[in-house]
């Protein structure tokens, strides 16, 4: 589908994208609302020499993108919120042992089944802390069809650069939403390769990663000397240990290879914000009310701009500190009871007054409603 305009919702061109990265193996179990993503893998993969299958549960889901990832297949998996918790154990296994691929996450609204077919923003704080311990996050969220192409494309670069599973956090909204996109052709998009070594003997160190650096070099499993892959604390070996000073450095480099990082790993989208006395900061498909609510503020002589977080993990703080300067007022707008409002809040520490407009009830925040509570803030 490279280099025409098409017709395409955003889950059918999450499929695209992942294929143009060059995704080869997709295992997952159907939910509603990602459904799309597995029934379009079941139809595009054969087509492209890949493999599609149908997995029991979400648990065994991720174990089979992570088999196929240290086997050198790129993989993804998808799912909705229930999924996205069953997921967890495994993407936390995967950061520990160092394991490429990429999860995509269409949040739906409510906890447990809640309400399958209506549009929510609830997994944004299980995206960075649903697996326990401390472990490396990425996560991008879409607000367009055609973003969520370049997006996914962008999941599966930094998911190999940086040894990772990476989460594409989309929603109902941009998950169903459809519309013309034009799509680059696949030879001018550039595809990141992981670090792999081939030298003889390099994996009896299989985890080494020379002074100042992050990630590792490794050979595909099974192609030529054995190596070990654990969840456990691991040496350079790969074999477990429970040497506090080595678990104390291997934790700590899993951290700092995205620490290190942010400036490559974080993007952002800003509407109007030279002159912004007040930001409506928001993320995914609760963009366009915003950016509609923003025309409409200017036009009445308001100066209101849009902070958009595309790397929704890492948050981009510097990013927003560096507004605070001309910042009178910030709204954080979200289709949850408040979840991105946090990281703000700790984000600006005060400096500017924080306020929040939510929704929780399976339905979409309207333009008008962002209005309203912009109105209200002026008259307190």
């Amino acid at each position: 589908m490279s280099g025409k305009t098409v017709l395409m919702q955003g889950n059918e061109a999450c499929v695209e994208g992942a294929i143009a990265a060059g995704m080869r193996l997709y295992a997952g179990y159907p939910i509603t609302p990602s459904t799309e993503i597995a029934e379009t893998c079941a139809v595009r993969l054969p087509q492209v020499g890949g493999r599609f299958i149908q997995m029991e549960d979400e648990l065994a889901s991720m174990a089979a993108i992570l088999g196929a990832s240290v086997a050198g297949v790129k993989a993804m998996t998808a799912t909705s919120g229930p999924g996205f918790s069953l997921k967890q154990e495994n993407i936390g296994y995967g950061a520990c042992a160092e394991i490429p691929c990429v999860i995509v996450d269409v949040q739906r609204s409510g906890p447990s089944t809640g309400l399958p077919t209506s549009p929510s923003q609830g997994d944004y704080m299980q995206a960075r802390w649903g697996t326990h311990g401390d472990h490396p996050v990425i996560a991008l969220s879409p607000s367009t069809v055609l973003e969520t192409y370049y997006l996914t494309i962008r999941c599966f670069n930094l998911s190999e650069k940086y040894r990772t599973p990476v989460i594409l956090l989309m929603d109902e909204i941009v998950g169903h939403m459809r519309e013309g996109v034009s799509l680059t052709n696949e030879r001018e998009i550039v595809i990141n390769k992981r670090k792999s070594s081939y030298r003889d003997g390099a994996n009896k160190k299989c985890y080494y990663v020379p002074e100042g650096e992050y990630v590792p070099a490794m050979k595909p499993f099974g192609r030529g000397e054995r190596y070990n892959i654990t969840g456990l604390a691991h040496d350079e070996s790969g074999f477990p240990t429970n040497d506090n000073e080595i678990a104390g450095k291997l934790f700590t480099r899993l951290m700092k290879k995205i620490d290190e990082n942010l400036d490559d790993i974080i993007r952002i989208d800003e509407y109007m914000m030279e002159d912004a006395e007040t930001a409506i900061v928001c993320f995914g498909g609760t963009t366009r009310a915003v950016m509609t609510a923003v025309e409409e503020a200017r036009a009445a002589g308001k100066k209101i701009g849009m902070f958009r977080p595309i790397t929704v993990w890492p948050f981009p703080e510097k990013q927003l500190k560096a507004h605070l300067s001309h910042l009178k007022k910030i709204l954080v707008v979200e289709h949850n009871y408040g979840q991105m409002l946090l990281v703000v809040e700790h984000a600006v520490a005060s400096k500017v007054p924080v306020h929040f407009l939510g929704q929780v009830n399976g339905t979409v925040i309207p333009p008008c409603d962002i209005i309203e509570k912009l109105t209200e803030m002026e008259e307190k």
